[in-house]
């Protein structure tokens, strides 16, 4: 018999009305933002002295104890007056989005949100932001970087899709048709080309190895000293969720039917890519590695969410399947808790502390009998 889902034990969930575009943890990891479709970022604060949580037993294993009060409510802040497009966290504290209005509005810990920039006519397409607190926005071909002491502005060959900067914040990467556009602080802005539509970006935890999500079911990597390929096919799907472990060894995404992992230790090192978690008849539609433990949230088109390891065949359901498509799923950066958001406006948080996965014995409601 399987475990009930997480969420309704460990979390707190609510229903606004509007798709989740997005999630961001704010830098502090107490409070989670969720872009929503109809202009609002709702704000989450998952500090909850009266929440549910997880107690070692004395005979071994954990046990529950219940929620003693509801988890705030979130907070709706009004930031385009049609739709959010992408949400970023701000290196120094609240959230940025992006939305067709052509604004880049920041929502500050407190206080009202400000209008940082706006493109007239345009849509503000991606977000980022460096822990140095460099802000880049991309409009169309344009692509925009602010740091503390100036701005600067660089103009693709195509429009941009994608932004990331590089773990260590020196370097931006602009995904678009026909490659990825590096934009170092050392050097000129490099292309690393390669025919087709690239429409997601994720780099190594070391920053060597960068790659790219595909519309032509493919992912496509490189090595960024030296721009050498490597080449990732065979997808039944658009691998556009991407997440690296925390420790580089594996890249899991999106694009098939379980999440799908590549070695990166060294890449190519495995002559095929290896499915995990349990198997399902709908898609997974994203994926989001733990920062600090081998484990992978994974969400489906069909709404579920499950917890599932590597090389596993087994999963833990943290929400079941019904509703909207999951849009996001973003951890804190400690770990101790996940949010995740759907295309029918469903989103939420929970916390999963150590101790709920550290012992061997306590992982024993994970269930392959159940299907998402």
């Amino acid at each position: 018999m399987s475990a009930p889902p997480l969420l309704g034990m460990l979390g707190a969930h609510w229903d606004l009305g509007a798709p989740v575009v997005g999630a961001a943890w704010d830098v502090d990891g107490r409070a989670v933002g969720f872009a929503l479709g109809d202009g609002h970022l709702a704000v989450a604060d998952t500090k909850w002295p009266s929440g549910p949580r997880v107690e070692s037993k004395p005979g071994g294993g954990v046990g529950l104890v219940a929620a003693e009060a509801p988890a705030p409510r979130p907070v709706r802040v009004a930031c385009h007056p049609a739709s959010c497009v992408c949400i970023a966290a701000d290196a120094g504290g609240g959230f940025l989005t992006g939305g067709d209005d052509g604004r880049v509005v920041h929502v500050p810990r407190t206080g009202d949100p400000a209008v940082l920039a706006q493109v007239p006519g345009a849509w503000i397409d991606a977000l980022a932001c460096s822990a140095a607190g460099v802000r880049a926005y991309a409009s169309g071909r344009r692509v925009h970087r602010v740091g503390p002491d100036r701005g600067e502005a660089f103009e693709l060959p195509a429009p941009a899709t994608a932004l990331a900067f590089s773990p260590d914040g020196h370097c931006l990467a602009m995904a678009h048709s026909g490659g990825v556009t590096l934009w170092s602080d050392e050097a000129g802005p490099r292309l690393l080309a390669w025919h087709g539509y690239l429409r997601a970006l994720a780099w190594s935890p070391d920053g060597r190895y960068l790659v790219a999500g595909m519309q032509e079911n493919a992912l496509h990597g490189w090595r960024v000293a030296d721009g050498g390929d490597i080449e990732m096919g065979g997808y039944p799907g658009q691998p556009l969720s991407l997440s690296f472990a925390h420790d580089g060894r594996y890249l899991a995404t999106s694009g098939g039917t379980r999440p799908v992992c590549w070695g990166f230790d060294p890449p190519g090192g495995a002559d095929q890519p290896v499915e995990c978690g349990i198997a399902s008849k709908t898609p997974v539609s994203c994926v989001a590695c733990h920062p600090r433990q081998s484990l992978i949230a994974t969400g489906y088109h069909n709404g579920a969410v499950l917890l599932c390891q590597p090389g596993s065949n087994e999963g833990l359901f943290v929400k079941g399947s019904g509703g909207g498509a999951v849009n996001a799923l973003a951890w804190a950066r400690d770990g101790s808790r996940l949010a995740l958001g759907t295309q029918d406006g469903m989103f939420g948080w929970l916390a999963l502390p150590e101790a709920l996965f550290r012992p061997e014995k306590n992982t024993r409601h994970l269930s392959k009998e159940a299907t998402p």
